[in-house]
């Protein structure tokens, strides 16, 4: 039983401490704050304060009719009455209010208390000695016990004094913002930790989306691989997987080739026995089957050749070129062979646009869509080609009857041919497509097809989009 139990991963537990150690943060922030506040607010009497509450309440044991007199009145300093002889006072004692107390706790002369002397007399209750305690703007302290006439009183001070503070008990006396303050840090806080968990994945998930469209080179960072955690290892072995595909893929094109390349030989050895059995003056309908057949096997191993050498791409160097002089060849031929079938192909390139690209196989894929634009046209094929923001976009569309909507994408597979009245006559061996997909892939780039259909006429027709980064 204890082996079926699983230890929680590094992952987990940077989860479970990242987001408990946030909130425990910041609540502790929050609550601690009172009690700090508390803590360097409230101290007990010092000899200075009890000495002022002393001689105040001496002053009240000399002169007993000063409570008759309404002391104090709204918090007013204490004062001496007109009959008194004047007694010398520090600059404390001066400044200093007195409130007192029975033996109820009544406040006595004074029906409005501030809520600040309400608050500190509780606190001294709690307390249960003499106290001080440093309000916003005011001090107060006490209480102290005395005796008038035999009745008990007790006496509080204040101070209109103002003490410097710590900055953090800002927040305590402001309790909106603070809530506010700590709702931002934790989504902070949160966020960082999100990232720092989320950034390895989208990097994840970009590589594996350029992978799945055929950019075989695509890795994760070796920053994320190098991570001690589920992360890294997942990056690791993501990229030993794509290492594995990008070998197979590669061993596949490259055994494509070899065998394409190979088969040539047998077939010059045909052509050549062909061309003795002619030269004899040998002549019969097999024999001018297997020279067709061999013709089209020529052609077949040249299509499969040209794929194998477009998907590795080691027949030519990258060159940043003008498009329109790369397609200049090509567009000149499409133009002749539209016009030999009684069609209008339309040209709308930009002769200052310019991007990286291998020339040879951008255009044999340019090549292979405006021969089959013009294959199945009815009568006008367009090639435009637009720089937007940092790709080009290429479109080249026709007014022929379209493909199927389900056959848009698996026209660009190898040997795939729709069924709508495509033989090897018209159709040829489906490589075409193939050659022109592997062509835009080795760009970076993308191909998609598309059905059309004008408002007016219902005409149907093919649009194909390419777009090419620029650099």
């Amino acid at each position: 039983m204890m082996a079926n139990l699983r230890l929680p991963s590094n992952l987990f537990i940077k989860l479970l401490l990242g987001f408990w150690l946030c909130s425990s943060v910041i609540i502790a922030f929050v609550s601690l704050l009172p009690l700090l506040q508390q803590s360097h607010d409230r101290a007990p009497l010092t000899p200075q304060l009890q000495q002022l509450l002393v001689r105040a309440s001496e002053r009240i044991q000399d002169h007993p009719r000063i409570l008759s007199h309404g002391f104090p009145v709204s918090g007013r300093p204490m004062r001496q009455p007109p009959r008194d002889p004047p007694v010398r006072r520090s600059a404390p004692f001066e400044r200093a209010s007195f409130y007192l107390l029975d033996a109820e706790g009544r406040i006595q002369h004074t029906r409005h208390p501030t809520r600040a002397l309400r608050k500190f007399i509780l606190m001294a209750e709690e307390a249960e000695q003499a106290i001080s305690h440093q309000f916003k703007n005011e001090l107060f302290f006490g209480p102290y016990a005395f005796k008038v006439n035999g009745k008990a009183y007790q006496i509080i001070g204040r101070l209109p004094d103002h003490h410097p503070r710590p900055w953090f008990f800002f927040f305590a006396d402001n309790k909106l913002l603070t809530a506010a303050i700590a709702i931002f840090l934790s989504g902070l806080l949160s966020a960082l930790l999100a990232w720092y968990l989320g950034k390895p994945l989208s990097s994840l998930k970009r590589s594996a989306h350029a992978l799945a469209k055929g950019d075989l080179t695509s890795r994760v960072s070796e920053r994320i691989t190098h991570r001690q955690d589920e992360m890294g290892q997942l990056a690791s072995t993501f990229n030993t997987m794509a290492d594995a595909v990008q070998s197979m893929v590669n061993n596949q094109q490259r055994l494509m080739g070899d065998i394409s390349h190979e088969l040539r030989t047998p077939l010059t050895r045909l052509q050549l026995a062909l061309a003795l059995a002619r030269k004899k003056g040998q002549h019969s309908e097999e024999l001018e089957r297997i020279s067709y057949e061999a013709l089209q096997l020529e052609a077949l191993i040249s299509e499969l050749l040209t794929l194998s050498r477009v998907s590795l791409a080691n027949h030519e160097n990258k060159r940043r070129l003008g498009l329109a002089e790369s397609l200049s060849q090509v567009l000149d031929d499409a133009e002749f062979e539209a016009e030999q079938q009684g069609k209008h192909l339309q040209v709308v390139v930009d002769e200052a646009l310019q991007l990286s690209h291998y020339p040879k196989a951008l255009s044999r894929a340019i090549e292979n869509l405006l021969r089959n634009a013009i294959r199945y046209a009815s009568a006008n094929i367009t090639i435009a080609a637009v720089l937007q923001g940092e790709q080009v976009v290429i479109t080249i569309q026709d007014d022929g009857q379209g493909v199927p909507e389900a056959e848009l994408e698996a026209i660009f597979k190898p040997f795939y041919r729709p069924d709508s009245a495509r033989d090897r006559q018209s159709g040829g061996w489906g490589l075409g497509l193939a050659i022109t997909q592997a062509a835009i892939h080795l760009h970076q780039g993308s191909i998609i097809a598309e059905n059309l259909s004008a408002s007016r006429d219902k005409q149907q027709g093919l649009k194909l989009t390419i777009k090419l980064p620029v650099s």
